[in-house]
């Protein structure tokens, strides 16, 4: 027995150092999945939206919706480029941008992103509001950065897409979290008739958007999905006013709220269980 119990001692030592080895390469492929593979791992995803109001002269009309770019946080120009590149391909009627272009210092990445945002290809051009973080770091650099793109920004305001004597409705309201929100001139300002999309950062922001009746979907953005989906519990970490509803399609009232799960990233720059994502809506006539 003196002999056995440093023979046994050694084997229990190199099975615990071949687990230990095994435990250490399974944890760095699982950091670089979620560092390298995912984060550049971009879904489309597809959603059809009965519109509540007949308009079957926009059935089939489609809408594009990225969002959270947080351009110089993690997504850099050819991230960017990839993005746009895909975007255009789809073919879609509208292309949305449902905020957070940077997360800081515009102004060094406004040649960039303007370069990249110029490509944006849609028959009925882009259209985008702002997000808490363009307003953190300056609201009129990221304003001036849309207008040199061509991208229209929906500043509490809305525009309206005519076919076949039916119309349209696109509305915007500026971020909720920095009380720039002007939901009530948007409504005043929209027709009676017709149905109505309103583009807000914020995804909680639907249970004030919705008890006006108006609209039959609201897109937004602003939680990244939680970047970090567990399954059986949720996502880990999630903003204010992204909690409620953090990521994919929901009902609220009589509204349909889709969250788009963005494209960039805040720290720490990992995805796992939560892709980049560019959202495709297919309407259909209600």
């Amino acid at each position: 027995m003196a002999i056995a119990r440093p023979v046994a001692r050694r084997r229990l030592l190199g099975v615990a150092a071949r687990w230990g080895m095994r435990l250490t390469c399974a944890g760095m492929l699982a950091a670089g999945y979620a560092t390298a593979i995912e984060p550049q791992w971009v879904e489309v995803t597809t959603q059809r939206m009965r519109l509540r109001e007949p308009a079957p002269a926009f059935a089939g009309y489609r809408i594009a919706q990225i969002s959270d770019l947080h351009m110089g946080d993690w997504l850099d120009r050819a991230h960017l480029a990839d993005v746009v590149r895909r975007v255009s391909a789809l073919g879609a009627d509208l292309i949305a941008i449902t905020g957070d272009f940077v997360t800081r210092h515009p102004e060094r990445v406004a040649d960039e992103l303007i370069a990249e945002l110029r490509g944006l290809r849609a028959r009925d051009g882009v259209v985008a509001v702002l997000g808490n973080h363009d307003h953190w770091s300056d609201a009129g650099i990221v304003r001036e950065i849309l207008r040199s793109s061509g991208v229209r920004e929906l500043r509490n305001r809305a525009i309206t897409l005519e076919r076949g004597g039916m119309a349209l409705h696109i509305a915007g309201v500026d971020d909720y979290w920095e009380r720039q929100d002007r939901l009530d001139d948007v409504v005043a300002a929209l027709p009676r008739g017709g149905a109505a999309v309103l583009l807000a950062h914020e995804p909680d922001y639907a249970d004030v958007s919705t008890a006006t009746g108006r609209f039959d979907l609201q897109i937004s953005g602003h939680s990244h999905g939680g970047q970090i989906v567990l399954p059986g519990h949720g996502p880990i970490r999630l903003p204010p006013y992204g909690r409620k509803y953090p990521l994919g399609r929901y009902t609220v009232g009589g509204m349909t709220l889709y969250t788009n799960r963005g494209v960039g990233m805040l720290r720490p720059h990992v995805r796992i269980n939560c892709r980049p994502e560019i959202t495709l809506f297919e309407l259909e006539a209600g």
